[in-house]
């Protein structure tokens, strides 16, 4: 093979989807986590949780210092790390401790967190205004799904939680097959109001099955035209208990309640059907209901629909103050703005193993004559070296670490122990400092091609970017290119050194 023949085989190991893992850790212990593919992804028996946890244990084996990853993970046909952020407060991958780490358009660690609480605390009730004489499909799926909870839902954190709960508990009844299992088993614990009695709940659920008898052939009533033909009999809170129980209900002449979501609407829906011999008499017995669940797929699209209203700032609908809308909708674009997230290993637990007459040195170098400004510095290298090591050794050990670790210091050369300048070579280490403490080197690369060459992705261009988004520079998003543009027209950014 030749050299042009690797460089593209690995190009396409890069951009290969069908693998399950794909991560990339360099010499000087950072690394990207470029792919995980779990079941969504293709695979047949592990799931994004499981690769997750081996690339953890995997990263802490190795002793990796820092991984990055950039987020652009989808589940249900959405964004996931919007949704994710939402429920959870953090991304995906924050899970296993993964943290906002670079922000596109200049955006913050504290811009992150501002967009996620003011998405989450989005209050529902500015999506329910009453004033309007007719109800849209939001408001309809909202309340049905504030309905079937037994635990109040008041921002749009709870009913996106909620209806996750719902999915995966759907998703398990499927497999399972167990119709008893598409009873309530989320998280929020059933309660009936002591004031209640049980003459009140029959007599509401009679009202029910009065109305629902009134309909004629198959025809399916609206859990709010149903609410709303019985809204006398009960306080709203009871109406709302026996409307999420209803479903499986049988009354005295032996017919069944169905219940359903409506695949066009989002609606929950009722109707009456002869029942089951054998199961009306089951059912008498124990004093249960059959409890007709949505489907996983009636689910997910209810997601997506919400999703798309609420959240996605190109579809999302305007409801209440524009201010509010405005705010929702900032929010929304920050979070999806934000894919770079990184977990620092070195913020875990100390990995550093000790060993009699050993000295573990933590080395930065400082390059003379570098001609760049405003150059980060290096991450340290750990150098290990004997107790009775002299400057020169870890001058000679040093130089050999950040060799073998950067390709632009292939020929650096430790020159001098900063702090302990005029120190004899030949003086042992462990008379200037303790054994485990931090040292600062300066040194040269020796040639022509200095540190420049291979310093920066972008090569030796020097520009820089001055953006009324925040943008200082690249930062992994081709859409900055049309915000800085736009910039240019009005003004606002300005190109140095050439541009």
């Amino acid at each position: 093979m030749t050299a042009d023949d690797v460089e593209e085989w690995v190009y396409h190991q890069l951009e290969d989807t069908t693998h399950l893992l794909h991560g990339v850790i360099h010499a000087n212990g950072y690394g990207h986590l470029l792919r995980v593919n779990g079941k969504e992804g293709g695979s047949r028996v592990l799931s994004g949780c499981h690769i997750m946890d081996f690339w953890d244990r995997l990263c802490k084996s190795l002793g990796v210092r820092k991984v990055s990853v950039m987020d652009v993970s989808k589940k249900y046909g959405i964004e996931y790390r919007l949704l994710h952020a939402i429920t959870k407060g953090h991304s995906w991958y924050g899970d296993w401790g993964y943290e906002f780490g670079a922000g596109s358009f200049g955006l913050t660690a504290d811009a992150y967190k501002s967009a996620v609480e003011t998405l989450s605390n989005l209050p529902l009730s500015i999506f329910l205004y009453e004033g309007r004489k007719t109800h849209t499909r939001l408001q309809d799926t909202i309340k049905s799904y504030q309905s079937l909870s037994d635990r109040e839902l008041v921002n749009t954190r709870d009913l996106f939680c909620y209806l996750k709960s719902l999915i995966h508990d759907a998703h398990k009844s499927a497999s399972r097959v167990d119709d008893s299992s598409c009873k309530k088993r989320h998280f929020y614990a059933p309660g009936i109001s002591p004031s209640w009695t049980w003459s009140d709940i029959e007599r509401v659920e009679e009202a029910m099955f009065r109305v629902l008898r009134a309909v004629s052939g198959s025809n399916w009533v609206s859990w709010r035209a149903l609410r709303g033909a019985v809204f006398k009999v009960a306080p709203p809170e009871l109406l709302d208990h026996c409307l999420k129980e209803l479903g499986g209900k049988l009354a005295a002449d032996g017919v069944i309640v169905r219940s359903r979501c409506n695949p066009s609407s989002g609606a929950f829906e009722y109707r009456l059907e002869p029942g089951n011999p054998s199961l009306n008499s089951t059912a008498a017995t124990l004093g249960s209901t059959v409890t007709t669940c949505p489907s996983e797929e009636n689910l997910i699209q209810d997601l997506r629909f919400l999703y798309e209203n609420i959240l996605l700032p190109q579809t999302m609908l305007s409801f209440g103050h524009e201010v509010t809308g405005d705010a929702r909708s900032s929010s929304a674009r920050k979070l999806l703005d934000c894919k770079q997230f990184m977990k620092d290993y070195n913020n875990c637990e100390a990995t550093m193993v000790s060993a009699p007459n050993t000295m573990f040195l933590s080395c930065e170098v400082e390059i003379a004559d570098q001609l760049e400004e405003n150059v980060p510095n290096l991450p340290p290298e750990t150098v290990v070296l004997p107790s009775n090591a002299t400057v020169s050794d870890l001058k000679r050990e040093a130089s050999r670490a950040f060799q073998d670790v950067y390709l632009m210091l292939r020929r650096f050369d430790a020159e001098e122990l900063l702090g302990n300048s005029g120190v004899d070579d030949s003086t042992q280490v462990k008379l200037l400092v303790r054994s485990t403490e931090s040292v600062r080197l300066r040194g040269r690369c020796l040639g022509k091609n200095g540190v420049g060459k291979f310093r920066m992705e972008r090569g030796t261009e020097r520009w820089t970017v001055d953006c009324c988004c925040g943008a200082k520079d690249d930062d992994g998003r081709e859409n900055v290119s049309l915000r800085c543009l736009w910039s240019v027209a009005t003004h606002q950014v300005f190109w140095h050194s050439g541009f």
